[in-house]
């Protein structure tokens, strides 16, 4: 009931933050409706610096028609990050390291990151990113695991096309995954998404997403 109360004492003040947060580009607000009985918000503050240093909290809750909370979906997460971003007319890279906590489950996850976008030709674009993830689940068998990935994009600005692939390594068992995905830009907020998830394997599996992105 802690966490019920939480969250309706965070939407009750939505106006007061929002308000806040645009006052100061430092503050981070984001709430969000998922659906008709579930909310989520992440909140905390940003420090620009060479490294950008931002803290803060991710808390979500659904229920039922009746206003009772929905086993398990109550979520509080604690995370940080910083970041360093050097950007030149070529194009950018940046590093990062993210450290998140569950509170209400226990378990947690250091995340090492590195990404670079940069003009390939007149008409492409590229990006790449890698990163190693060290995550701990105390109700997992084993515990603690290792992530590794590695995604590559290639961009077509002029009509919104994405071609990307990606592939990642997960714990000393070998489990290994792939994907490939498609992207178009129909609409300026409008997007048509393909993908498939371990192609030319027993557990390959795909979808067609058509997304709307909303700003508010």
């Amino acid at each position: 009931m802690t966490i019920v109360r939480t969250v309706c004492i965070l939407f009750t003040v939505l106006p007061s933050l929002t308000a806040a947060a645009k006052a100061d580009d430092l503050l981070i607000w984001s709430p969000a409706k998922l659906s008709e009985r579930s909310y989520k918000a992440t909140m905390g503050f940003r420090l620009p610096a060479e490294w950008e240093t931002s803290a803060g909290a991710d808390i979500a809750l659904a229920a039922t028609k009746g206003g009772a909370p929905l086993p398990d979906s109550e979520q509080a997460m604690l995370w940080g990050r910083i970041v360093r971003t050097n950007v030149t007319p070529a194009g950018q890279s940046q590093r990062g390291v993210k450290v998140s906590v569950d509170t209400l489950r226990g378990s947690g996850a250091l995340t090492l990151s590195r990404s670079r976008s940069w003009i390939l030709s007149d008409s492409l674009d590229m990006q790449s990113s890698r990163s190693v993830s060290v995550g701990y689940d105390p109700i997992d068998a084993r515990q603690a695991s290792v992530t590794a990935s590695q995604a590559l994009k290639l961009i077509h600005p002029w009509t919104g096309t994405a071609l990307s692939a990606g592939a990642g390594l997960s714990n000393a068992s070998g489990d290994f995954s792939s994907s490939v995905a498609v992207s178009q830009t129909i609409l300026p907020n409008l997007n048509l998404d393909a993908s498939m998830t371990n192609p030319f394997s027993q557990d390959e599996a795909g979808s067609v997403n058509l997304r709307y992105r909303l700003n508010w």
